[in-house]
């Protein structure tokens, strides 16, 4: 019984429901609004589109920037469940969506390289990964983690194109895909190829009696196509783009850092959301090269894993130049993981046909591990979001007696600045997003917000000086100190305190000779027909994908499977055994 249990493969709805047993009640204790660094970011993104869905210039941050320079569709859709379920939730809806993608895309990605059994243990194991974890309640970057399932989910149909000519899957393949860009334009960049090419390089091996070379065109047909549809659904993304190229002083992170010379650092990119896969990186580099038709894949793993490292080596400077200085590499992190699982079902399989329960009992223990680890980290990292911070009362304040005429700025509010943006009127010279900074004082200077300037070193607190030099120019007139430190050079700026709140943890500063805000013009702003197609195209595209995915059914897909050897001696080359599903 306890064989015939431990080789059959996991039911793949008792995985997802898995999935939400876990996360969906750390999701309602609504963990990434308060701990995470992005998640009140894209709550803002999305309170613009539900007042100003086809208006995507938004005058909140920065005096003014548009927001056709981030993909909407994670937002859109935030926003249209927010007229029912309210910001948050419509935000922690959308992102449990995605870590229930996430099993459900594994699978249909590890079924490409391993059989049905070893496919589903790489699903069950997408629920507990550390790197999965670390963007939803540490980073909250719910585009990467969105977006990357549903690349996953183009994938195979990619293989079946390219391997078969299937004309569904050609279908299906780019409509995903477009899906995937028009919700984060990182992974559109890099991800997409980092994935794609060991499964073009899959196809060509299992070609059959086909060309390789009629494979490889066919591939190439296909990113074609998916390019051409990407750039008419991101068609605003690009010009705002080509017109105002990120050319701002480089902003430090510590992904691009050395990792080995700062355990911190270490723990927070590498052991955190690796977890046990640190253990298993020696199984996953032998048996990913010893079987012939995991090699694209492993290969592919290891160089998003070195890219995952940022600075640690010279690779990723050299390949990505000067994009370098502008990516953050916690997203190829998650890459790595999901190109791994595979590899690492493929493993799971041998330690239990081999050792039964003892292995069952050993991979769930380090499965979580891997789950904890990054939520023990949340609690005790040196890092700290300062994503839970009472900003009502600044809310009621710039809400009310006419306060919304002037701009204002927060200092040492950290991550809690969108959530004073959100359900204000006012407008802020200050913003959370590095790629809008077009003002002289952020350009000229390597810090990201004005709000956490003290942490950007001299750089910060010159822009921050340079502004309120300019405050006349742009209507400052009140500034929310958080942090005693700033107040000194705000009170010899000529501003006086009028109110405090929080028992004073928060105080209000006013310089009486500031006049109202005024428009500051911008060649960024877009025009009324970028409006429209931003409002419309990327949405249409992942409607087109839900009712693709229910409409088309996918045609049998033919495997190869690895016969089952015994652990740890892999086969030479992978012997195969066919069989139809």
């Amino acid at each position: 019984m306890e064989t015939s249990y431990f080789s059959r493969p996991i039911p793949l709805r008792f995985i997802i429901l898995l999935a939400l047993a876990i996360h969906g009640p750390l999701l309602a204790l609504q963990l990434p609004l308060t701990n995470s660094y992005d998640a009140n970011f894209h709550v803002f993104f999305a309170s613009h589109y539900a007042h100003h869905w086809f208006d995507p210039w938004n005058p909140k941050w920065f005096a003014g920037f548009s927001q056709t320079t981030y993909p909407p569709l994670a937002h859109q859709w935030i926003a249209l469940l927010s007229y029912v379920f309210g910001l948050h939730w419509a935000f922690l809806l959308v992102q449990l969506i995605a870590v229930l993608l996430t099993p459900y895309s594994v699978y249909k990605f590890a079924r490409i390289w391993v059989d049905e059994r070893a496919a589903s243990y790489a699903s069950l194991f997408s629920v507990f990964a550390g790197a999965l974890v670390f963007l939803v309640y540490s980073a909250g970057q719910l585009p990467t983690t969105l977006s990357a399932p549903l690349y996953l989910l183009a994938l195979p149909y990619f293989y079946d194109w390219s391997r078969s000519a299937d004309g569904k899957a050609l279908i299906k393949g780019v409509i995903f895909t477009l899906a995937a860009a028009g919700v984060h334009h990182v992974t559109l960049i890099f991800g997409s190829v980092l994935f794609a090419l060991p499964v073009l390089w899959l196809a060509v091996i299992d070609r059959g009696e086909r060309s390789s070379v009629a494979v490889v065109i066919r591939g190439a047909i296909m990113a074609g196509i998916a390019a051409a549809g990407v750039g008419i659904v991101l068609l605003p993304y690009w010009i705002a783009i080509i017109k105002h190229p990120i050319e701002q002083m480089p902003i430090p992170h510590a992904s691009r850092s050395n990792l080995i010379l700062n355990i911190t650092y270490l723990t927070n990119y590498f052991f955190v959301p690796y977890g046990m896969l640190v253990i298993a990186l020696p199984f996953i580099l032998w048996y990913g090269s010893a079987v012939r038709r995991l090699r694209p894949l492993m290969l592919g793993f290891w160089v998003t894993l070195i890219f995952g490292l940022g600075g640690t080596t010279p690779i990723p400077r050299l390949v990505f130049r000067r994009a370098f200085e502008i990516l953050t590499f916690e997203r190829f992190t998650l890459w790595a993981v999901m190109m791994a699982l595979p590899i690492v079902g493929y493993i799971a399989v041998k330690l239990i046909d081999n050792y039964k329960r003892r292995a069952a009992i050993g991979l769930a223990c380090a499965a979580l591990i891997t789950l904890v680890l990054p939520m023990v980290w949340i609690a005790i990292s040196p890092f700290s979001a300062n994503a839970d911070l009472n900003v009502d009362p600044v809310d009621s304040f710039l809400n009310r007696d006419g306060h919304d005429r002037y701009r204002y700025l927060t200092l040492g509010f950290g991550n809690s600045l969108p959530k004073v943006s959100t359900y204000t009127d006012a407008n802020s010279v200050d913003g959370e997003y590095n790629s809008a900074r077009l003002l002289p004082e952020f350009t000229h200077y390597g810090t990201a917000q004005l709000t956490s300037a003290k942490y950007f070193g001299t750089a910060g607190m010159d822009a921050l000086r340079m502004m309120l030099r300019h405050a006349a120019h742009y209507g400052l007139k009140y500034i929310f100190v958080h942090d005693p430190y700033y107040e000194p050079l705000v009170s010899f700026a000529g501003w006086r305190q009028v109110e405090s709140y929080n028992n004073g943890s928060i105080t209000v500063w006013s310089r009486e000779d500031i006049p109202p805000a005024r428009p500051v013009p911008s060649d960024a702003m877009p025009t009324a027909l970028e409006g429209l197609l931003w409002g419309t195209l990327p949405l249409a595209s992942s409607i087109l994908a839900i009712l693709f995915a229910f409409l088309i059914p996918d045609q049998a897909r033919v495997r190869t499977e690895d016969v089952v050897v015994p652990f740890p001696a892999p086969t030479p080359e992978g012997a195969l055994v066919r069989e139809a599903r």
